[in-house]
């Protein structure tokens, strides 16, 4: 069941609540340079992960799309020692 979030400009007040912990947990750490730099490797970390996330489900649709083609029966077949050409 999805609910429709309330909105504030571009973001939603979940968006913006997530964020001012977030900052506040920053705030919390800035003096500590050691732990600046861990937060900043993690955060490095989790958007590498996203990255790879979404290159894979981009790879899905891919697949998706050449199963519905040849379900279809739009493809060309390939004799196997052509694939060595």
């Amino acid at each position: 069941m999805h609910r429709k979030l309330k909105t504030i400009g571009n973001m939603t007040v979940l968006q913006m609540q997530l964020n001012s912990e977030l900052f506040g947990a920053l705030q919390t750490i800035a003096s500590d340079e050691g732990l600046m730099k861990k937060a900043v490797r993690s955060l490095k970390r989790i958007a590498a992960q996203k990255a790879k996330t979404e290159n894979t489900l981009s790879l899905e649709e891919i697949v998706r799309q050449g199963d519905k083609e040849i379900a279809e029966g739009n493809f060309k077949p390939v004799a196997i020692d052509d694939l060595w050409k």
